[in-house]
């Protein structure tokens, strides 16, 4: 079997999930994670595991981070790797019975990681350290020798702007920094004084294990995805990349030279999906701008943790879908306008680019949520984090473990609480791991490009800083899922925080004294007809004036009989699933549409 057919690429969710979308401290350079990883390898309780009080004491006493951000690396590091739901909701349970904070602190210090993995993670956080020469030089600046971008080279770029989401950049950033990263797996004893890797040093088969964080591959085309070190190991990479099975390690260089003649763009990544995912049409397209819009998938063929959907410019439009096609998927949705999309399935990721005047129902999202570039947008769900970038008149109603993070660019964002339902909701929050305790949705931490914005505006002590508010509950209303769907479920999980139900239960007492007020004018018939229709006129102008009046049409077809067929009486509200949808022949707001 020849050498080049075995492929070695960088794994996606490392840089999609694991690289914060905020420019690194300065403590995180390759100066400083040498001199770490010096001392974890030197020092008990340190290696091969790092638990939270040893990196608090690292990240805190030699590195000055303060310990809101050195728990932030280590939590997001922990949302990256591999639980089972059983130990995501068994953690939360045990946090949930938290009352203060040295119940907390003793909780964090029963959790560890894999130390060099750890180092790993910390240095590509450095995926999103600002350019100067790339501004100067890069595709920022228009240049009259640079080629007109081919349509799909167009389009790729056009939908991984955002570095996490661009494969070729994982790349290249792995290609020029590949011998840095090598150097950070080499043990101690084999270092120079200046902390680099003598060129004769040798990195272990276990070293090489952790490596497996960032790259894994395949031999030949449509084979098995497998861990780099079992590449590496055996098979036609065993000789090039120098490993002895005698000391169960690898000449650096070797390691080096083999993996940079190896290493390829992921085939599970953005650019692949683009070009030769699964382009999938949807229930109906009609002439325009609506011809823009359009959805493509690897789901068919990606390994676990590579799955993608793309849904792209959906304009003016409502979106509804619960599929296990999205199970487990990242999620990207990009450039859309005007548009009302539910994803009411178990997710891994998701991230909102660039949209504007949308509303975006998840189903509960095992990882993150990253909202970037939007305009006026409302974005509801269950997430393990929320992270809200260059952003501005957003409203995030969630449930949420971990603190909201509020990255620099952002004007009136709105936080609120998760105000809402569909009836499988608590069996899909099940499997993903989330559960109703703990929930920080209402104290977001504030990152700026120097770490910290302030840590006193991180506290509950003033919770409303320049860039967000905390939604008032006189301005609080729920929100109702427009689709039938089976499941238990009849209530907002966890119920509502005691302030909002209170507004709640005030305007539904109004309610109750405005019907009893008409009942007792005792109008005749002809003063209750136009009553009637004054009301109505008013309800329509309100429609109007607030967009609902869209959002209400694309939920209503025009033709009953249809409805009667596909999806029962007509009375009842659409069903959401693989094979049942809703058709309308309007332009502007659309049914909701199956993909």
């Amino acid at each position: 079997m020849e050498t080049d057919s075995v492929s070695i690429w960088p794994r996606m969710e490392p840089f999609l999930l694991g690289a914060l979308q905020v420019a690194p401290s300065s403590k995180l350079s390759l100066h400083y994670l040498r001199k770490m990883a010096t001392y974890v390898q030197t020092r008990d309780g340190c290696f091969p595991i790092l638990s939270w009080p040893m990196w608090r004491h690292i990240a805190c006493g030699k590195l000055q981070l303060p310990e809101d951000i050195a728990w932030l690396y280590f939590e997001t590091f922990d949302l990256l790797i591999g639980h089972t739901p059983e130990e995501r909701l068994e953690w939360a349970e045990c946090l949930s019975q938290c009352s203060c904070k040295s119940d907390l602190d003793q909780q964090r210090s029963k959790l560890s990681v894999d130390t060099l993995q750890f180092l790993l993670f910390l240095y590509i956080q450095q995926l999103n350290r600002a350019s100067l020469r790339t501004s100067l030089i890069g595709e920022e600046w228009p240049s009259l020798r640079t080629r007109s971008p081919s349509p799909s080279d167009r389009e790729a770029k056009t939908s991984s702007q955002n570095k996490n989401w661009d494969d070729q950049a994982h790349l290249s950033f792995v290609q020029s920094h590949l011998a840095e990263i090598l150097e950070l797996l080499v043990e101690p004893g084999q270092l120079s004084q200046s902390g680099q890797a003598l060129r004769d040093c040798q990195i272990s088969l276990e070293a090489v294990r952790s490596l497996g964080l960032l790259l894994e591959g395949s031999v030949g085309h449509g084979t098995a995805v497998q861990p780099v070190h079992r590449l590496l190991a055996k098979g036609p990479l065993q000789t090039p990349a120098g490993y002895s099975t005698l000391s169960r390690s690898f000449p650096l260089h070797k390691l080096l030279s083999c993996l940079q003649q190896s290493l390829t763009l992921n085939p599970f990544g953005m650019t692949a999906c683009l070009r030769s995912g699964k382009k999938l049409a949807w229930a109906q397209q009609v002439e325009g701008a609506m011809k823009r819009a359009r959805i493509a998938r690897n789901t068919h063929m990606a390994p676990p943790g590579s799955k993608i959907v793309l849904m792209s410019q959906v304009f003016k439009q409502t979106l509804a879908k619960t599929s296990d096609k999205l199970t487990g998927a990242n999620i990207k949705i990009h450039r859309c306008s005007d548009a009302f999309i539910y994803l009411l399935s178990p997710l891994r990721s998701v991230s909102v680019d660039k949209c504007r005047n949308c509303t975006v129902f998840l189903g509960p999202v095992e990882t993150s949520v990253h909202i970037h570039g939007c305009q006026n947008l409302r974005v509801v769900c269950v997430s393990g984090r929320i992270a809200v970038g260059v952003s501005s008149r957003c409203t995030i109603h969630t449930l949420t473990p971990t603190r909201p993070l509020l990255l620099p660019g952002n004007t009136d964002i709105t936080l609120g609480p998760f105000h809402t339902f569909y009836p499988s909701l608590e069996d899909h929050m099940a499997s993903v791991g989330l559960a109703v305790v703990p929930n920080a949705w209402d104290r977001p931490l504030l990152l700026g490009t120097e770490g910290l914005v302030n840590p006193s505006l991180n506290t509950t002590s003033n919770p409303d800083p320049v860039c967000y508010r905390l939604l008032p509950p006189a301005e609080f209303h729920t929100l109702v899922v427009p689709f039938q769907i089976e499941g238990d479920t009849c209530e907002v999980p966890g119920g509502l925080p005691p302030p909002y139900q209170a507004a709640l239960d005030n305007k539904q007492k109004r309610i109750q004294n405005w019907q009893k007020t008409v009942m007792e004018a005792r109008l005749n018939k002809e003063q209750k007809r136009q009553f009637q229709e004054l009301v109505e006129v008013k309800f329509h102008e309100w429609l109007l004036e607030t967009g609902h009046r869209q959002e209400l049409d694309s939920l209503i077809p025009p033709i009953i009989a249809s409805l009667k067929d596909s999806n029962g009486p007509a009375a009842e509200p659409p069903h959401v699933n693989d094979n049942k949808h809703i058709r309308t022949g309007r332009a502007v707001g659309q049914s909701p549409m199956a993909c």
